[in-house]
């Protein structure tokens, strides 16, 4: 599959069959995340692949931050479906900046600076995955809801850093329609 094609069926897939990932497709993937452009090629990323058993571990550790939350007179929304996502997809994939701190820490401009550079860099990792992902026949989703039991899945992964994302993934079990896009013209400013 070229990468036009690739970029062009990309879909944000909610249903996953049940069927295991071969080890060297999970390999393609995470090479072709390391393949990502970095600021000042530091390469901020550290992956965290969830599978087989420990998705259990996972969701139990997803539902205990979106308690916590809910305790605390926090609505969170969509996440308790991303958890159902979650726990049926084959592998979930936790991307941390391993240099990043936790978001509520305070930084001065400069830091901040920097972190922003490290998560667009890490944001081109993930979308390798999900480019790669497609090209290989899998379906993903690019998930942010972890934030929701941010601290909960940190302490259950060990993870250092900052989380920036998960990405499920697995062989569709659907085919949703394109999603509506604003048309180049929409979004861009030549500046003659």
């Amino acid at each position: 599959m070229d990468t036009f094609t690739a970029i062009e069926t990309r879909r944000s897939i909610r249903k996953f069959k049940q069927d295991p990932i071969p080890q060297e497709l999970l390999d393609k993937i995470l090479k072709a995340a390391t393949l990502a452009p970095s600021g000042k090629n530091k390469q901020p990323w550290r992956f965290y692949v969830v599978q087989e058993s420990k998705r259990d571990e996972m969701i139990t550790a997803m539902r205990e931050g979106l308690d916590q939350l809910t305790a605390m007179g926090y609505k969170t929304g969509s996440a308790k479906f991303t958890q159902y996502v979650m726990s049926q997809a084959p592998v979930t994939i936790f991307v941390y900046n391993p240099t990043g701190r936790h978001p509520t820490q305070e930084r001065n401009t400069l830091e901040a600076f920097g972190d922003i550079v490290d998560i667009q860099s890490v944001g081109a990792a993930i979308q390798n995955m999900l480019l790669a992902a497609q090209a290989l026949g899998l379906g993903t989703l690019w998930i942010c809801d972890v934030f929701f039991a941010y601290d909960a899945l940190t302490n259950w992964l060990g993870a250092e850093g900052e989380m920036i994302a998960a990405v499920s993934l697995g062989y569709p079990d659907q085919s949703p329609e394109p999603r509506p896009r604003k048309s180049v013209a929409e979004v861009t400013t030549y500046l003659d």
